[in-house]
């Protein structure tokens, strides 16, 4: 069963942050370099320095920034800018912002869970992570001792018992935190610490599982971190915070909670294999192309992306190439993946666009193996058609590839079965953000 309980959490202390949309970053793994050295100027204190911070050109192994995160966590606590709360607690948060021209408010909350390995059943993956990723996590929290940002979980529960408590728990209050981040989102946070209440919300989350929607590195690492520490301590203590990892709650039947595509970015791919990628692709793929000249490009991609999205329930897959004046989409043949994968994917699995991506297009065409797969350099994300197409119009990649997003049930689905998807399968959005609230890992915290 999930053991969730409210924990002292660490926040920005008001008196010295006059404006918390300076210091809040998005979580680590989003964050391009050119904004991680935007947020590093945006303001001295910026949680960025805790997540994320600037390489040192004289560092050979470049993890010389995890050792002074460490020093500016430690000095921001002596110093007052953060500061611990005194009392357990859970912290209530809205976030309201727009999606295709709509308002929306997503509630969710802040407490800590008991960790579980996934075996448990109790919380539930749905995708891979990269080993490079997992190792500098692992060196981040050992030098902390602190999670700066938390996890993004989803829970059933169709009748939103869970939030109208706490709604009802709050409706007669200012928020302690309120403020408009740079995206034109606005964030609001209420402490509760209630025994009645908390009793309520935990007692209900007993019987749940708790699907993790972003932050499988941070899970995995916090894993690794509690069997580090009890390798420190073999005596280490059940309510030690070790055991224990900072997590946001979300009803998964919550409007708010949004897929966006998590499309394809990669790089160093040969000349040969981008000539050569149609071609092959045609005898899987029926294969239109949008060919465009100049500035006529805009209006392509506009078509592009309808006919993609308007297509989502067949298997369609968009295609665009550096030095190529045409915009791609490969729908699957019936039957292609059953004739190839019958007996080495689960079905479930077998027809999800990213297994179809990963599987037939990375592995089977283009040639990868497990290590370029795992190799985080060579592929990157977008979460917009737009951002994908431009992320290869400068350089920075050679090809992209365009997906409709994965759906909640089907991650649902895929978790409930103990089956996981390829990495950077879904893209949640909004992004939970680090130094919200913080959470000390050390034994004074419970």
């Amino acid at each position: 069963m999930a053991n969730v309980i409210p924990f002292r959490g660490i926040l920005y202390n008001l008196e010295k942050i006059d404006n918390l949309a300076e210091v809040i970053a998005p979580p680590f793994d989003v964050v391009t370099e050119s904004k991680r050295q935007e947020l590093h100027d945006q303001h001295p204190y910026n949680s960025i320095r805790l997540t994320l911070g600037n390489a040192d050109p004289s560092d050979p192994n470049g993890v010389g920034w995890i050792h002074r995160a460490a020093g500016y966590f430690e000095n921001w606590l002596n110093a007052g800018i953060l500061v611990q709360d005194n009392s357990p607690t859970i912290y209530f948060t809205a976030r309201s912002f727009f999606h295709n021209n709509k308002p929306i408010t997503r509630f969710g909350f802040i407490a800590l869970i008991g960790l579980e390995p996934f075996e448990n059943q109790i919380v539930l993956p749905h995708e891979k992570t990269f080993s490079k990723v997992r190792s500098e996590r692992l060196a981040l929290i050992k030098a902390c001792n602190a999670n700066f940002s938390p996890i993004f979980s989803l829970y059933s529960d169709p009748k939103n018992n869970i939030i109208i408590r706490l709604k009802a728990a709050v409706f007669d209050k200012n928020p302690d935190i309120d403020f408009v981040d740079h995206e034109s989102q606005r964030h609001r946070l209420w402490r509760i610490t209630e025994h009645s209440v908390l009793k309520t919300i935990f007692e209900t989350l007993t019987s749940s599982r708790v699907y993790i929607a972003d932050g499988h590195h941070r899970y995995v690492t916090a894993l690794n971190y509690r069997d580090w520490a009890r390798s420190q301590n073999h005596d280490l203590p059940m309510d030690h915070p070790a055991n224990f990892v900072m997590m946001y709650f979300s009803c998964m039947e919550d409007p708010g909670v949004i897929i966006l595509p998590a499309h394809r970015l990669l790089k160093k791919v040969p000349d040969a294999y981008r000539t050569g990628l149609i071609p092959k692709a045609r005898k899987y793929f029926d294969v239109t192309t949008i060919p465009f000249k100049g500035k006529e490009r805009a209006k392509a991609l506009i078509e592009f992306s309808s006919i993609l999205k308007a297509n989502a329930p067949k298997n369609v897959i968009g295609v665009f190439m550096k030095d190529h004046n045409e915009f791609y989409l490969l729908a699957l043949k019936p039957k292609i993946m059953d004739e190839l994968y019958r007996d080495k994917i689960v079905e479930v699995l077998r027809h999800l666009d990213v297994t179809i991506l990963n599987q037939l297009i990375f592995i089977d065409i283009l040639g990868f193996d497990d290590a370029m797969l795992d190799d985080e350099k060579l592929i990157g994300y977008a979460s917009t058609e737009t951002d994908a197409v431009e992320a290869v119009d400068n350089g920075n990649y050679d090809i992209a590839f365009i997906l409709n997003p994965t759906g909640i049930q089907q991650v649902r689905k895929i978790a409930d079965q103990g089956l996981i998807m390829p990495r950077k399968a879904t893209y949640f959005y909004p992004k939970i953000g680090s130094g919200l609230v913080m959470n000390n890992l050390l034994p004074e915290n419970l």
